[in-house]
């Protein structure tokens, strides 16, 4: 794995399909990950995330001001699911105890970087209380953003020749992921708008 730094100007193509994101946090020497499915773009350089009240990382990004998000793989999925169901109010060696690993990322401003990931974007936090208080709904600026260039290489994706293991993940529920899947790429020709749409029709056979 070779961790390289992502134009800013393209770091929303790290979030844009959608993937399981883990959030990680830290305060004065005091760290946190959490699964996080609700996370998404806002805008090119704009996050949204969605965090409990209750949870242990929400009380380090709003102490901080800052947060991570990662993109974790297939080989990370007992792990994702592990951070999403304990929380270090109890479970005070959750880290520990859900084996994350952590690796530096240059000017990354410190924060911790949950090492194996696929991608990690660095985010700012937008002061939005009411929808705080409200909705549980943080606002975050890109400031920073970095990939494995096994899986994202010049601004996209690179998935085709990479092992289920190096894949996103996308979470239901009940411990079930899906992993990303296979490229589709579409030029904009509107005369071949049917033939793809022939190509792809599901109801073709029946």
């Amino acid at each position: 794995m070779t961790i390289k730094s992502v134009p800013l100007e393209k770091a929303y193509r790290l979030l844009n399909h959608g993937p399981l994101t883990l959030v990680s946090a830290q305060h004065e020497g005091d760290v946190d990950v959490m699964s996080a499915a609700w996370s998404s773009l806002l805008d090119f350089d704009k996050v949204t995330l969605v965090l409990d009240s209750s949870s242990y990382t929400r009380k380090l990004v709003e102490k901080s001001g800052y947060f991570v998000l990662q993109i974790p793989t297939a080989q990370q999925a007992s792990k994702a699911l592990a951070l999403g169901t304990m929380t270090k109010h109890v479970e005070k060696d959750k880290i520990a105890r859900s084996k994350i690993e952590f690796v530096e990322i240059s000017n990354g401003l410190g924060m911790p970087y949950v090492a194996n990931s696929a991608a990690w974007i660095l985010c700012e936090v937008i002061p939005e209380p009411d929808m705080l208080a409200k909705y549980d709904l943080f606002f975050g600026k890109i400031i920073g953003a970095w990939a494995d260039d096994k899986v994202f290489r010049d601004g996209h994706w690179e998935l085709e020749g990479a092992s289920d293991a190096l894949r996103p993940l996308h979470y239901t529920a009940g411990g079930q992921f899906y992993l990303t899947g296979k490229s589709l790429i579409v030029k904009n020709d509107v005369s071949k708008l049917n033939q793809l749409e022939s190509s792809l029709d599901v109801n073709k056979d029946e």
